[in-house]
């Protein structure tokens, strides 16, 4: 499936990171499923022990940062935003994230938890998209906010 295909419902790693320009080990997004257009999406991020970030938050207790659920969440909803553009006039050269609001961290998320980013578009105003995510564990939201991405178009 080619990215100029407006009816993809669903993202595997390679089209992701046709997506993003985010490379290991800050790309927090494995694949994208349940894709409606720029509306709305969930992104997945398998959670490892093998993960850099581990050595030091905490080395004793293990905790995701908080600040990559909120990337992994930008990151989502950017990719759909360079989707959504794709096979158009203009092409979308870089992606950038411009704001994070209202952000709650409800529970700690450990080596071994899949986390979904369901994220909502709020609106969009030319290369301006807002976003509500989600980050949810086994069904159980453990972060949420309101943020927003800048698409710099070629």
């Amino acid at each position: 499936m080619t990215l100029e295909t407006k009816e993809l419902n669903y993202a595997d790693i390679a089209t992701v990171l046709k997506l993003l320009p985010h490379r290991y080990p800050l790309l927090l997004v494995d694949r994208i499923k349940d894709i409606d257009g720029d509306d709305s999406c969930v992104g997945i991020k398998n959670v490892t022990i093998n993960e850099p970030q581990f050595t030091g938050h905490f080395p004793e207790i293990p905790v995701f940062p908080g600040v990559y659920l909120i990337e992994g969440m930008a990151q989502t909803a950017g990719a759909i935003c360079v989707l959504s553009l794709a096979g158009g006039a203009k092409k979308p050269k870089q992606v950038y994230f411009m704001t994070v609001d209202k952000v709650r961290f409800r529970k700690p998320v450990t080596p071994g938890d899949v986390v979904e980013y369901h994220m909502k578009k709020l609106k969009n105003r030319r290369n301006m998209w807002w976003y509500r995510g989600e980050a949810k564990v086994d069904g159980v939201v453990v972060a949420e906010g309101e943020l927003s991405a800048y698409l710099v178009l070629e």
